[in-house]
């Protein structure tokens, strides 16, 4: 329950073109790996968002979960990313959460 709740407030955000928005999911040193050169903390992921496309839109499934301490929680999910101009993007995200933070995300694209 822990990777939904977080995961749906990104996805909002996402959806919602907020870069700030989705910024205030991770932590302030959070480690971010989209599908351009890593950053580092909340300003980071807030420009990678901003730099998306107007129109962008998030649809996730989350595939396994494990517990590896009391708050933290590692997740793997399979995302959509649609956009109103090109196909759809499918991608294998790896997020660990910290409390109801997201400290470490990670993109990868499977062929």
């Amino acid at each position: 329950m822990v990777i939904e709740n977080v995961m749906d407030r990104w996805k909002t955000a996402v959806d919602n073109h907020d870069p700030e928005g989705v910024a205030a999911n991770f932590t302030e040193d959070a480690i971010f790996q989209g599908l351009h050169p890593y950053g580092v903390g909340k300003a980071a992921i807030a420009a990678y968002y901003d730099s998306q496309p107007l129109g962008m839109k998030a649809e996730y499934k989350v595939l396994e979960t494990r517990r590896l301490a009391d708050d933290l929680v590692l997740g793997y999910l399979n995302v959509d990313f649609s956009f109103t101009d090109r196909p759809t993007r499918n991608l294998y995200l790896s997020v660990l959460v910290k409390g109801d933070l997201i400290a470490h995300y990670q993109v990868s694209q499977l062929s």
